[in-house]
């Protein structure tokens, strides 16, 4: 099947899509977006966190039949052009960012958190991030990140 979706603004068409294939899938393999990570499949880390409609969602979870004619918004689609968006910013300038894994998903949680909320405590940042599993770090620094947004010193 053919699936017609806009994506990060702009209108995208992926052919011979099994229906039952993963938006991630899609995204990834057959739009060349590979900024959403594959890591789990099942929902449970957010790596692959995307906003479809405005909502944050695991790609990973949704079937590529179920897109057809709605909005998807990539870690990629924050960005204008070459400048990062804040969000984005302030995961390189806290050091947030260690093997990367998880980082396309945890910038979407946090730039959906900071949309909402734009001075979130504390226990609102661990709430919203808490979908997002990292390896790596002991998540202090993708604290700072979100913390350093919200006070307005991201570029």
């Amino acid at each position: 099947m053919r699936v017609n979706v806009t994506v990060n603004g702009e209108g995208r068409q992926a052919d011979d899509v099994w229906e039952g294939e993963s938006l991630l899938y899609v995204l990834r393999e057959r739009l060349g977006l590979p900024g959403s990570k594959n890591a789990c499949e099942q929902g449970e880390c957010g790596s692959c966190t995307v906003y479809l409609d405005g909502v944050p969602v695991c790609s990973c979870l949704v079937a590529a039949g179920q897109v057809e004619g709605r909005e998807v918004r990539t870690v990629e689609g924050l960005a204008e052009g070459d400048r990062l968006d804040p969000v984005q910013q302030s995961f390189v300038d806290a050091g947030a960012v260690q093997c990367g894994f998880c980082t396309p998903g945890l910038i979407v949680a946090a730039h959906d958190l900071l949309g909402r909320i734009p001075e979130p405590s504390d226990a609102e940042i661990r709430e919203a991030l808490a979908g997002n599993l990292c390896r790596c770090t002991g998540y202090e620094k993708i604290l700072d990140a979100v913390r350093l947004v919200a006070k307005g010193g991201a570029a």
